[in-house]
């Protein structure tokens, strides 16, 4: 899959793409099979909610699931961020985040490239999301909120929060929030399951609680360019992985047919990939 033109200038301008229903109802129906069954392992890869049994983040499931593993090697994921970095790309984070019904908790005001600099030592914003959603996304379902153009402006100043969420975060205080929205505005992009965003890694985003009976469950795919590797492996490795070989894709049709992948994790994650190693690499 190739960006236009257009698709391209409309990515500078606004951080961020919408392809609504991009993968079939088949597609997603044999990754949302797979939920449960990852969501009720007990691996470290599984964050859960704070004061609750609900999972707010799956890491690393292209590891040791085979519907993920083809998934992280998808065309339609993979070839338009090599497209916009003109250069391969490495797998540098893999997350389902389960907003789930009733119990999924916020996600605050922050850059995804703010933690990758802070944590990994990633040298540039060269890295991006991919989001495809795996439940329709609505207004009631804790959406992503987008504010567009703010990727223009850099890495913003933010702070470590590590209490109010399960999951650590460096976050943008509500001063630079408020003056970023009335600057460019806010945008929730909302769709059915199938639907993808591609974002910029300084893309100011957050997502408010799950309050509905409905779930919200996305993939995530960090994708880094092979030259802009993180340089510190502050991070388990299941979180910020420390593998930099470029992603050979499968065929457009891998979510429907079973091309053989390795599952190098499947009997459980490798002693040294639950290890923070804090000197560089």
């Amino acid at each position: 899959m190739r960006l236009t033109q257009t698709q391209l200038e409309q990515f500078d301008r606004d951080g961020y793409l919408l392809f609504p229903s991009l993968f079939t109802p088949e597609e997603m129906k044999k990754l949302a099979d797979e939920v449960p069954r990852l969501y009720a392992m007990r691996r470290p890869e599984n964050v859960r909610e704070k004061g609750s049994d609900s999972v707010r983040t799956n890491f690393a499931a292209h590891m040791y699931s085979a519907p993920y593993a083809r998934l992280a090697r998808h065309p339609r994921m993979v070839e338009p961020v090599k497209q916009v970095f003109d250069e391969d790309v490495y797998m540098h984070q893999f997350k389902i985040n389960g907003k789930m019904a009733f119990d999924g908790d916020v996600w605050q005001w922050h850059q995804d490239y703010g933690t990758w600099l802070n944590d990994d030592q990633m040298p540039e914003a060269r890295a991006m999301n991919i989001a495809i959603f795996l439940d329709e996304v609505t207004e009631f379902n804790g959406p992503l909120m987008f504010i567009p153009g703010s990727h223009k402006l850099g890495v913003l100043e933010a702070g470590h929060d590590v209490s109010t969420t399960s999951y650590p975060l460096w976050t943008i205080d509500n001063d630079t929030i408020r003056k970023l929205v009335e600057r460019g505005g806010l945008v929730a992009p909302k769709g059915p399951a199938g639907t993808m965003i591609m974002f910029h890694g300084c893309l100011v985003h957050a997502s408010g609680s799950n309050l509905s009976p409905w779930n919200r469950v996305s993939v995530y795919l960090s994708l880094c360019a092979v030259s802009n590797h993180i340089r510190r492996f502050k991070r388990p490795g299941y979180i910020a992985h420390r593998d930099f070989t470029p992603i050979a894709c499968l065929p457009d049709d891998c979510l429907l047919q079973d091309y053989p992948v390795d599952l190098p994790w499947k009997d459980g994650t490798p002693e040294e990939e639950l290890k923070s190693m804090l000197k560089a690499a």
